[in-house]
């Protein structure tokens, strides 16, 4: 079968190593797999060299047609049995240049419970009609993109973001550590909210002095961030790692995992810290509770008590209680998102009818 996967970009987000994950494990099960993607700088790729990453140059509006007209070359040259879009810019992007151009099946994917505001919702709606079958990534995000009147739900449906249970490895005992290590890990944007973050470990610090934040990520924010810390005085307490290649390695050294975003449609970063043995404190927001399943700590958002009193009554927890939340885990990882799993799901998706 041959897979063409359409992405806004291939930059360093949850949705990009998503589809770089999953064109890996296609081209494993024997199929022939390329990557069109509409701009930016390649940062996520798959491993596999034989995935063909096709750059559309779709940088301003200004350059439609001409990314169009690339897309509509690769689709007759390539003649795919498939087309797979995720994210918004890529989904409405191959829905209108479905118009004129033969596509045998069409998949729109959309990565989170909030993709843009009422003009992108308007695009989705009046664009459903060009695409076969839509997916989201947790049921909350499915339904609300239902109640936006992005989807319907006769075409629309869930399917979870896979993990690589052999990049993601549990690690049962953490090694011994001065400090109790928090981690945190995502751009440095609005959707994660780091201000949150922040303003509770002030309160953790008062109860648990001897603790340190390492926030991994990058984004438009990091100068706001900087001087938040500054300003809550907590330089000591907190380090910026930037991009990071070794998210395994960091989430297996941490004690505790923190998701305080905003809104979120999966949360792949809790899972993937679930699969090392990390426990998680999150806010309760978009998937992000079908992730955990009964496991960790849910707060809600944008509510900097409410989570600085659950990370320390995390911290409160004896070890046998944090290890069976953390097995737990680990068992409910590997049921709903393992990403052979996952990919076996898809794969049955491209070859119905």
């Amino acid at each position: 079968m041959k897979i063409l996967y359409v992405v806004t970009g291939l930059g360093l987000g949850g949705a990009e190593k998503v589809v770089a994950d999953l064109a890996d494990q296609m081209v494993l099960r024997g199929h022939v797999v390329k990557i069109a993607y509409l701009k930016g700088d390649v940062l996520v790729k798959p491993k596999s060299e034989h995935v063909e990453l096709i750059y559309l140059g779709l940088e301003s509006g200004k350059k439609l047609i001409a990314a169009s007209q690339k897309y509509r070359q690769l689709i007759q040259q390539y003649h795919p049995d498939v087309i797979h879009a995720h994210m918004v810019h890529a989904n409405i992007f191959a829905r209108l240049n479905r118009i004129g151009c033969k596509v045998p099946k069409l998949i729109c994917t959309a990565h989170n419970s909030n993709e843009g505001g009422k003009i992108r919702m308007l695009a989705y709606r009046y664009t459903n009609f060009l695409s076969d079958f839509n997916t989201n990534v947790s049921q909350e995000a499915v339904q609300a993109f239902i109640e936006k009147g992005a989807f319907t739900s006769q075409n629309a449906e869930h399917i979870y973001n896979g993990i690589n249970l052999e990049k993601f490895i549990y690690q049962v005992s953490k090694e011994q550590q001065e400090k109790i290590s928090l981690l945190s890990i995502g751009r440095l944007n609005e959707q994660k909210d780091y201000p949150n973050l922040l303003n509770a470990l002030v309160e953790v610090c008062k109860v648990f002095p001897k603790i340190h934040l390492n926030i991994a990520g990058e984004g438009e924010l990091r100068s706001e961030i900087e001087a938040l810390i500054e300003q809550l005085k907590l330089n000591q307490y907190v380090t910026l790692l930037g991009r990071r290649d070794d998210v395994p390695s960091l989430m297996q050294q941490a004690d505790f995992f923190i998701l305080s975003s905003k809104y979120e449609g999966f949360g792949l970063v809790v899972a993937e810290a679930m699969a090392c043995g990390t426990f998680v404190i999150a806010t309760d927001c978009g998937g992000v509770r079908e992730v955990m399943g009964t496991t960790g700590l849910l707060v809600s958002p944008q509510n900097s008590q409410m989570l600085a009193d659950a990370v320390i009554h995390a911290i409160e927890l004896s070890e046998a209680e944090r290890l069976d939340n953390n097995n737990a885990a680990l068992a409910h990882v590997r049921e709903n998102f393992d990403l052979n799993k996952v990919a076996q799901k898809w794969e049955q998706i491209y070859e119905s009818e």
